[in-house]
């Protein structure tokens, strides 16, 4: 079960001296559809045919500074300093359908999610006139709000100890983005994100590695007359069985905008964002009564190195309720008559 919530919205634009400038992030605002790390250990396990409940606490931290250079109408250079500071707690509400019937030789599931949630934000910036004077500013913003409404559809096969997976996914606005507000949980436009992954679970050794990968295509955001490039993730992690129960490992992921950024709204041309993240992880199988199972997963991310976007630490609290697996039939003994 997986959950898409957006990174903290953040779309800043400081008018000062007469023309507008804003921090070199990419993406609308340095965040996009795509939140890095949300697919974990056995991304690509086929589960129980039947109904699946999850629920996903979310805690982010955002924060970015830097200069951008700018060319005043007359010809004049400048600069400004932004300094952004944001976090967000989100708690995702998901439920999945496993259908029993093969297709394609696959199992495949359909999800829908959305989550509730809270962030802050608080900018201060700096503007250096081509005379080398300064003004200052600052804004801040706390908003309790809903994300957008998600999808996502999945199919799955097994041989063995290899998984393969494919997917699609995208959002449904909800109507609760606001161009006027610095938080956002929604986007105010839709995308899509298909990709496919991989996992080798062997039960006798307990080794377990994932990895999936995809791409993004985002929309126009109308209000902002903004459109995010096209952009790849990759999500993985590797883990270890200790008992039955319990797995623990790392997980990590890469981001890369691979198309600019366009629109009359991206005035700072077509940066491209990157994010490489990496973090620990532990795993919990929880025997249910009455046929079904839980999974409880922590996992926690730091961004190693960022390019045109929000340096970010995040933890997840992950924890699943589905049907349990049907035990082997039985096997009745050949009785031989003589």
């Amino acid at each position: 079960m997986t959950g898409h919530i957006r990174k903290v919205g953040l779309t800043i634009a400081v008018a000062l001296t007469g023309f507008a400038v804003s921090p070199a992030l990419a993406d609308s605002g340095g965040v996009s559809f795509w939140l890095p790390g949300i697919f974990g250990s056995l991304a690509a396990v086929p589960a129980a045919p039947g109904w699946a409940y999850s629920t996903i606490y979310i805690h982010l931290n955002d924060k970015a500074g830097g200069g951008q250079n700018f060319v005043t109408s007359g010809g004049i250079p400048g600069s400004v300093t932004a300094g952004l500071n944001a976090h967000a707690d989100v708690l995702v509400q998901g439920i999945t359908y496993t259908s029993p019937m093969p297709v394609l030789g696959g199992q495949a599931a359909f999800t829908l999610l959305t989550a509730p949630g809270n962030i802050g934000v608080g900018i201060d910036a700096t503007l250096t006139g081509p005379r080398g004077n300064t003004i200052s500013g600052g804004a801040s913003d706390n908003r309790t709000t809903l994300t957008d409404v998600f999808y996502q559809g999945t199919l799955k096969w097994n041989q063995g100890v290899h998984n393969e997976l494919v997917y699609l996914t995208g959002n449904i606005p909800s109507g609760t983005y606001d161009s006027s507000r610095l938080a956002n949980l929604s986007f105010g436009f839709p995308a899509i994100d298909a990709g496919a992954g991989y996992t080798y679970l062997d039960p006798k050794s307990g080794h377990e590695f994932s990895i999936v990968g995809g791409l993004t295509y985002n929309f126009t955001n109308s209000a902002l007359r903004y459109q995010n490039g096209i952009d790849f993730h990759l999500d993985w992690a590797a883990s270890q069985f200790v008992s039955k129960t319990v797995h623990v490992g790392i997980a990590g992921y890469y981001f890369q905008q691979i198309t600019d950024d366009s629109g009359p709204g991206a005035r700072l041309g077509g940066f491209r964002g990157m994010s490489v993240g990496i973090g620990p992880q532990i795993g919990f199988m929880i025997p249910m009564s009455e046929g079904y199972q839980g999974y409880l997963n922590i996992r926690g991310y730091k961004d190693l190195e960022v390019e045109n976007r929000p340096s970010s630490w995040s933890t997840w609290v992950t924890f699943s309720l589905s049907q349990a697996a049907s035990p082997p039939a039985a096997t009745k003994p050949i009785v031989r008559k003589y």
